[in-house]
């Protein structure tokens, strides 16, 4: 089986303890039941993209109507550690945000292997290690100004659970029989070989989320891989615990489904909102101005359609014994600007107040000074239950026309919004593209209800807000300007978006960005970063991800 595999990747010290026989034998055998399957709902994928792009609309799958309408079926129970899930903390895999995550006070943390990651192979490896470490008790870290950080007891640690890349991604380090092994399997592969048995030892198991869906298919995929592994480590079926990001709009319509189809494995499901937003405009994206969504920071969760997927969402949770997550809360808190944070707190607690009076069972946070405001709303809300799973919100009933209703959006396309996409993405794919995927960035131009502003004068305002972004940022923002270009919009302030428009914006807003930065600005990295952007928001056709273009930049 050895021979079969070819790691073209650098080798460390201890990387052995996760690319292990056994853990290349469990992929390989994954790698051989599942690939080529993987590969056919991709197509599928692009057909039904083609079919969208033709006039073609998304509705509920006459085909599985029997699904939806059988009442008597559930999901599995909910597992050890996954009972309360009140408060989630989400987060790359490094060795400080391994501890901090850990220690936070959530319920949870989804230990990210996907968007706030960047696939380099050395964050890859190093991520499964810091996994296996903190698990074995043997993780510690001292920051540069000699602060040490260490773990907590375990009673207080968050449940770990961990997000694989999706479907779409391969792992180019990793060669089975001379084809680029499948990056979803390759992270689950080496987590359960080497962490499986070690939480089950803790009293819980591995628990894991599914990016990227878009079909009860690609769940049914999943569903076959953990079936495979468990048997392989002689794990009992059942014991994977997996919840679905319900982060694309074709998945929307098939969530009952996909409930179904992981039904044994499945925990729940999870409003992940922000690349729900960029799956409406790419599927959507040459249909014209019906389809055209205001400035990414206009569009709120109390959007007609948005309010639809979440209430949609909820109501099938509960009916079908799974939890329902509610989104990200991306704001880090300022130690030093009170006026910052009594805004922002403000809007974070506005938006998981709005999720635990919808039913959510809990919500997402992207920092450790968050976990207390979360915690302290769904508290509220929760009292002594852990979970919302009783409220069944008979009285949802959500059409595709409601789910579709992206005219109904309020609010306008503005030059401050263009600019703050323009930005943003380029401080985004410089910093990816120097390995770091969860990336804090200065955001000026935020009024008091956390939309944009745009001035007369074209001057930011005074206060300064931090979000820590991932992927999906990125995505939205270069996603946004392709179709504004496409459908000819005009902002509300300003000229018709073309391409000479946002190529004067990209040099103007570098300028910018350079002066910021001073002496720590990367001008070879920014270089980079602007030809990316470039190629995925400017050129004629549209990338799918630009993480696909941007991994193969990438060593």
């Amino acid at each position: 089986m050895a021979e079969r595999v070819q790691i073209t990747g650098p080798t460390g010290e201890r990387y052995v303890e996760v690319l292990s026989p056994k853990a290349l034998e469990l992929l390989t055998a994954l790698h051989d039941a599942l690939d080529d399957r993987r590969a056919e709902l991709l197509a599928l994928r692009r057909r039904r993209q083609a079919e969208l792009s033709a006039g073609a609309m998304l509705d509920f799958l006459p085909d599985t109507a029997h699904i939806r309408a059988d009442t008597s079926w559930r999901v599995a129970p909910a597992a050890p550690g996954l009972v309360d899930r009140r408060v989630e903390i989400t987060g790359p895999t490094d060795r400080a945000m391994t501890i901090n995550a850990l220690n936070s006070g959530a319920k949870v943390w989804l230990a990210d292997f996907e968007d706030a990651n960047t696939p380099r192979w050395e964050n890859m490896i190093d991520g499964q290690l810091n996994l296996k470490d903190a698990l074995d008790r043997t993780i510690d870290f001292t920051a540069e100004e000699g602060k040490s950080y260490a773990l907590g007891a375990d009673d207080t640690l968050a449940t770990i659970v961990v997000r694989p890349r999706g479907w779409h991604l391969d792992e180019k380090h990793l060669l089975i029989d001379g084809r680029r092994a499948s990056a979803s399997l390759t992270d689950f592969a080496l987590y359960m070989s080497a962490c499986a048995q070690r939480q089950l030892d803790k009293g819980k198991g591995p628990y894991f989320y599914l990016a990227k869906l878009e079909s009860h298919l690609e769940a049914r995929l999943w569903n076959d891989a953990f079936t495979i592994a468990q048997d392989f480590l002689s794990i009992p079926r059942g014991t994977i615990r997996a919840t679905v990001l319900i982060e694309t709009i074709p998945a929307a319509f098939e969530m009952d489904e996909i409930l179904y189809e992981l039904r044994e494995h499945c925990a729940g499901l999870n409003a992940g909102r922000w690349d729900y937003l960029f799956s409406l405009i790419k599927k959507f994206r040459t249909r014209g101005r019906d389809f055209v969504l205001p400035e990414r920071n206009a569009v709120t969760m109390t959007a007609p359609a948005m309010r639809a997927y979440t209430d949609l969402l909820v109501q099938t949770c509960h009916k079908r014994g799974a939890f329902a997550l509610g989104g990200m809360a991306a704001f880090i808190p300022s130690r030093r600007d009170p006026a910052v944070n009594e805004i922002a707190l403000a809007k974070v607690r506005e938006d998981k107040t709005r999720e635990a009076g919808d039913g959510f069972d809990g919500s997402w946070v992207a920092h450790p000074d968050l976990v207390p405001v979360c915690r302290e709303v769904f508290d509220g809300v929760l009292g002594a239950q852990p979970n919302q799973l009783g409220r069944q919100r008979p009285e949802v009933d959500v059409t595709a026309g409601d789910l579709l209703a992206i005219a109904k959006t309020a609010g306008g396309v503005t030059e401050a919004g263009l600019r703050n996409n323009v930005s943003v993405a380029l401080q985004y794919l410089a910093a990816w593209l120097g390995g770091t995927g969860a990336v804090a960035i200065e955001c000026s131009s935020f009024d008091p209800r956390g939309r944009v502003n745009s001035s007369d004068d074209g001057k930011t305002g005074a206060l300064v807000f931090n979000l820590m972004e991932d992927a999906a940022t990125a995505e939205i923002a270069r996603s946004q300007i392709w179709q504004w270009i496409r459908n000819d919009v005009i902002l509300d302030d300003g000229p018709l978006v073309t391409k000479d428009v946002v190529e004067r914006m990209i040099d103007e807003e570098l300028v910018k960005i350079s002066e910021l930065a001073g002496t720590g600005f990367n001008a070879a990295r920014y270089g980079q970063a602007v030809a990316l952007f470039t190629e995925v928001a400017l050129a004629d056709s549209f990338a799918e991800f630009f993480t696909l273009p941007a991994y193969e930049r990438m060593p």
